[in-house]
């Protein structure tokens, strides 16, 4: 097979991997709200289940490092695939929240495998000149996953609007049922095409030579690259063995070249998903409908979300060998900052003025420490004293607990004809088991919350924004996710890859993705209570102020790696 030919195989399935681990990122914003209103899940039980993704994801990637070395980077690869695969009809035909729970564990498994070994394949595979296209068309596929995602979701959006005047509630429950079923459903396709792909290409030659197989290296560089240019990076690899072998440090970690760009790539990582943007993704609809958009805006907000994330990669894509890794970091940051900063200050316009009813809502409790929350417009004017808003489209937000375990309820809109009412129950509200409980809250006991009475923490009434507000607030996000796309989105990857040495690239990969995707786990765990409690502002605020300590690193400490071979970066550290 020609070089050409082979690299554009390697970039199809890094492509086809992208895809698989967007699928993953993505998939949960089109079915959310259905899953959200036929599940009978509560708030903090679908932020686990949104969370279960990014939980999968910290269990494996603790261990593909190590499995990576152990197996081969080829053989990881199709792992992750089949899991992927194994994990949609797990899901698809869950009924409860343990089945959920596990197929989008195994989804988060998957991806976290793919997170590492994908990139971890390509810059050991990639010539230094084509490292960034490869890894940009990781990330490129990896936005196009999360954009059809969101294309399949405003297409079941559009079935259940058409119906929603027309049937009984009963059908209209039944079509959103099948409708996140259906969703999941569609995903499966990807994780397929990787699974193919992974069968015709070579194992890593970095991988090869590291097993001493030098031949077999030799013959995996002769595929992408000249016979000049293997020679050359085999003999590079030959050099910083030889090296490492006289040195009589040679065991030692905490040599700079180590410490150095492992640090760096720890905060890189961390800091990357703290700007908030699984969150963001996976909570967007809902984002939208409580900044002032009805379901169908909403939706299609979401949709061009994900085009702009889509195309602002290739812009990505074509800059990041011309203009360099820091350079866009930098740009990108900023960006983030602003926008942030932005949504924020728009929501707290917002939220400032809510009004707290949870007396009111606490009488209402009956004896069998339950609820039938209902707010209708009769409901806004009874709770409301005063009537002090003067508007008809409110919303109700309820933060309550059993025992130490609390959660919140979706917003329920004042205008909203057939979801006027939310049930609040223990049955549904408490864990259904010891590991829900551990995850939730590890310090309260399940068996004293099984006969604990109901508290109302909070009742936050507030007026629902116009459209005009939500449409400021969509582009704003707009505007996150451009510059998202434009620096950390393509350069993540490519940081994450070619900043850690040779000797501990997979583990030191695993352990700095391991730390990333536990922020990311507890963001999107925490996301729900918190936006109940404090509002939307006090979240996209946090958001920004880690977004700075990124703008900081990026600026300040970051080499640029552009057109530099992972030895040459190796030796930066080493003289840093």
């Amino acid at each position: 097979m020609p070089n050409r030919t082979y690299n554009r195989l390697l970039l199809l399935v890094a492509g086809f991997g992208g895809l698989l681990y967007g699928i993953d990122v993505g998939i949960i914003g089109g079915a959310l709200p259905y899953l959200e209103a036929t599940s009978g899940l509560n708030a903090s039980q679908l932020s686990i289940i949104v969370a279960a993704v990014l939980l999968g994801s910290v269990i494996s990637t603790l261990f593909a490092g190590l499995i990576a070395d152990w197996l081969g980077r080829k053989p990881l690869m199709l792992i992750s695939g089949t899991i992927f695969v194994l994990s949609i009809p797990v899901i698809a035909l869950s009924h409860g929240f343990t089945p959920l729970f596990l197929g989008r564990l195994l989804q988060g498994i998957s991806g976290g495998f793919v997170g590492i070994v994908v990139p971890l394949y390509l810059a050991e595979c990639l010539s230094a000149q084509d490292r960034g296209k490869g890894t940009g068309a990781f990330q490129w596929l990896l936005t196009l996953g999360i954009f059809l995602a969101a294309v399949i979701g405003i297409y079941y959006s559009y079935r259940v609007a058409g119906l929603a005047s027309s049937s009984s509630p009963a059908t209209l429950l039944a079509v959103k049922d099948q409708a996140w079923r259906r969703i999941f459903w569609m995903s499966m396709p990807p994780g397929l095409l990787f699974l193919a792909g992974g069968l015709f290409v070579a194992e890593s030659p970095r991988w090869l030579f590291k097993r001493g197989r030098t031949q077999q290296a030799l013959n995996a560089l002769l595929r992408s690259r000249s016979s000049e240019q293997a020679a050359l990076e085999l003999k590079e690899m030959e050099q910083v063995s030889a090296a490492a072998k006289t040195t009589t440090i040679k065991d030692s970690l905490l040599r700079r070249k180590y410490v150095l760009p492992f640090l760096l790539a720890c905060v890189i990582l961390f800091c990357n998903t703290a700007t908030g943007i699984n969150s963001i993704i996976g909570y967007n609809t809902d984002i939208l409908l409580q900044s002032g958009l009805s379901d169908l805006p909403a939706h299609w907000g979401y949709v061009m979300f994900t085009l702009v994330n889509f195309l602002m990669t290739i812009v990505g894509m074509t800059l990041v060998d011309r203009k360099g890794r820091k350079f866009l970091l930098v740009l990108g940051t900023s960006g983030i900052i602003v926008s942030l900063l932005f949504v924020g200050a728009l929501f707290r316009l917002t939220e400032k003025n809510r009004y707290d009813a949870h007396d009111a809502i606490q009488a209402r409790v009956g004896p069998e420490q339950n609820l039938l929350l209902h707010f209708d417009q009769a409901d806004a004017q009874r709770l409301v004293p005063d009537n002090r808003f003067g508007s008809d489209r409110l919303s109700l937000t309820v933060i309550y607990s059993y025992g130490g375990f609390s959660a919140a309820t979706s917003a329920l809109r004042s205008g909203d004809a057939g979801e006027a009412s939310v049930p609040i129950d223990r049955q549904s509200s408490l864990p259904s088991s010891k590991v829900e409980a551990f995850f939730r809250n590890p310090f309260v006991d399940l068996n004293s919350a099984r006969t604990a009475p109901l508290e109302i923490e909070h009742a936050y009434i507030a007026p629902l924004p116009d459209p005009a507000h939500g449409w400021l607030v969509a582009l704003g996000l707009y505007v996150f996710v451009a510059f998202y796309a434009l620096g950390p989105g393509v350069c993540v990857w490519l940081a994450l890859s070619e900043l850690m040495p040779t000797r501990i690239r997979s583990n030191g990969m695993s352990i700095a993705l391991v730390l990333n995707q536990m922020v990311s786990t507890t963001l999107a765990g925490i996301f729900l209570p918190v936006v109940g409690k404090y509002g939307y502002s006090m979240m996209f605020f946090l958001f920004c102020g880690f977004t700075v300590i990124y703008l900081v690193t990026a600026a300040f400490f970051l080499p640029e790696t552009k057109g530099k071979t992972l030895e040459e970066i190796e030796a930066y550290f080493e003289a840093a």
